[in-house]
């Protein structure tokens, strides 16, 4: 009786020893036991792995001065302001010279410009400019398609300019009045001419034509019988003759290597270090996406194309 007591009891103990021990690990006794998923948003909740949105590039900006550079940045702008729907970029002509004046006064936020700053600014207002070059901008010598001239000489073109030949008989051609289409003097585009390709400054003479604008300048040269002008490669086509300067083509391959002497750096300005937006906007001028292709298709160079450098004294250095 004894013994059957004491079986009963063992098994009793061992019944409530097991029950004990579920009762444990359904309560979360067991520290390997990972919690429930909690749904209410408590702090055992896995962190979100979406990728935050980038913040909206928004503002408006203006840039302003050189026609030879503003097909290019017309262009870049339009490309750019699709991708940035909340940023407006107004391009506006006049020159280099007015685009200079203009970002030095705070007026537009870039100045685009043929020439150095120093070229055409006082010394202490062309030092607050920050200098970004985003492309080369070659020049020829272009005529009217019925004159009958195929080169220039660097004295022939300053005898022109200067009023000293007035007839293209005297250069081989027609018996016919020479007709000047020149710029303002405050174009980046006379500019590098006469630097590069007079090698002075030419006059305004009595009978000639002034148009800062660079379209305009090839449909007066395409349509007026006799005329001379000068246009930045990016608009050559068939209206208008261009004529080689020193036995040298107007070429890219020529301006890259150094042969043809005609080109300046296209320079865009801001005063000081650009805003955020003018920032996004230059760097965006020299990505891959413009460099090649605006600047190229539009008849410009990549400046990192050239085999050679030139500083605001017109020195040159192979790269």
């Amino acid at each position: 009786m004894k013994k059957a007591v004491m079986l009963v009891m063992a098994i009793v103990l061992t019944f409530t020893l097991a029950a004990c021990g579920n009762n444990a690990n359904n309560s979360g006794g067991n520290a390997s036991t990972p919690p429930a998923s909690n749904n209410s948003g408590g702090a055992t909740t896995e962190p979100s792995t979406e990728p935050s949105e980038e913040p909206k590039l928004e503002g408006s900006l203006l840039a302003t001065g050189s026609s030879a550079l503003q097909p290019l940045v017309d262009q870049a702008s339009k490309m750019f302001m699709e991708k940035n729907s909340g940023v407006t970029i107004q391009v506006q002509g006049g020159g280099s010279g007015t685009g200079l004046t203009q970002v030095s006064e705070g007026q537009a936020d870039i100045g685009n410009s043929d020439v150095f700053a120093e070229e055409k600014l006082d010394a202490d207002k062309a030092a607050e400019l920050v200098d970004h070059q985003v492309a080369v901008v070659a020049m020829a010598a272009v005529v009217h398609p019925d004159v009958k001239v195929d080169n220039f000489t660097k004295q022939q073109l300053v005898d022109i300019f200067t009023g000293k030949i007035t007839n293209w008989k005297d250069l081989g051609g027609d018996d016919q009045a020479i007709v000047i289409v020149n710029r303002p003097a405050s174009s980046g585009t006379r500019a590098t001419f006469e630097k590069y390709a007079l090698g002075q400054k030419s006059e305004d003479l009595q009978g000639s034509i002034q148009e800062d604008s660079s379209g305009t300048v090839k449909k007066i040269v395409g349509e007026t019988p006799g005329a001379i002008g000068y246009l930045a490669l990016s608009y050559l086509d068939d209206s208008i003759k261009t004529v080689s300067y020193e036995g040298v083509a107007a070429t890219e391959e020529n301006v890259v290597n150094g042969t043809y002497p005609v080109w300046a750096y296209g320079h865009m300005y801001t005063k000081g270090e650009p805003n955020e937006v003018a920032k996004a906007f230059l760097d965006y001028m020299l990505s891959p996406e413009v460099q090649e292709g605006p600047i190229v298709e539009l008849g410009y160079i990549p400046a990192s194309k050239m085999q050679i450098t030139r500083d605001v004294d017109g020195n040159v250095t192979k790269k």
